[in-house]
């Protein structure tokens, strides 16, 4: 395209856009939006997303039936539910003994337990005596002593003794055989008072 020149310059197809026709710096420069929350600026506040979910997909292993079986209405959670009936049944067989009748007992000796009758005695022969119980005499035991402060059945009342004369200070006394002063170790003055100094060569 050839136009007329304007001074030095003259006009021609341009090459791309210019950056006028932004409103951001420029196709160089990119800033995050500030819309939806995928690449969302950081340097700005999200407002709350909540998103729709689609259905839950079906359960592979399922603990119930389902609609394709019957549960008979007769079954509770508790079990199976009967109401009261009643059986019948034939007559049970029973096995048959031969027992005992009426005449095959004798009532003669019952007469003394039915009708009074006068008391009887009968004798017996002697019965045997017993071994000798080896088993000790009046003389073997040996009662407690009434007496004194160790008693076993009484109370015991306080019991004095009387001792001899102590010997201490008295005219009787044998003074050779306590210790006199040249018996006991002379105590050092360094133990209860301050010691001197001590030289040595």
């Amino acid at each position: 395209m050839d136009g007329h020149w304007v001074g030095t310059w003259r006009p021609h197809p341009r090459r791309g856009p210019i950056l006028a026709e932004f409103k951001t710096p420029g196709p160089k420069y990119w800033i995050p939006g500030t819309t939806g929350y995928i690449s969302h600026d950081p340097t700005r506040d999200k407002a709350p997303a909540y998103t729709f979910r689609g259905a839950k997909g079906l359960v592979a292993d399922s603990c119930s039936p389902g609609p394709r079986y019957f549960i008979h209405p007769s079954i509770t959670k508790s079990g199976k539910y009967v109401p009261p009936l009643a059986h019948l049944t034939g007559r049970p067989k029973t096995k048959t003994e031969v027992t005992p009748g009426p005449s095959d007992y004798s009532t003669d000796k019952a007469t003394k337990h039915v009708y009074s009758t006068a008391p009887v005695h009968s004798m017996v022969f002697r019965q045997k005596t017993f071994k000798a119980l080896q088993t000790p005499g009046p003389g073997t035991y040996t009662l407690p002593r009434l007496l004194g402060p160790n008693t076993a059945y009484t109370h015991a009342n306080p019991c004095y003794s009387l001792r001899w004369k102590s010997m201490y200070n008295s005219c009787f006394q044998d003074l050779a055989k306590t210790p006199g002063p040249a018996a006991f170790p002379k105590v050092e003055l360094d133990i209860y008072k301050k010691r001197a100094p001590k030289y040595t060569m």
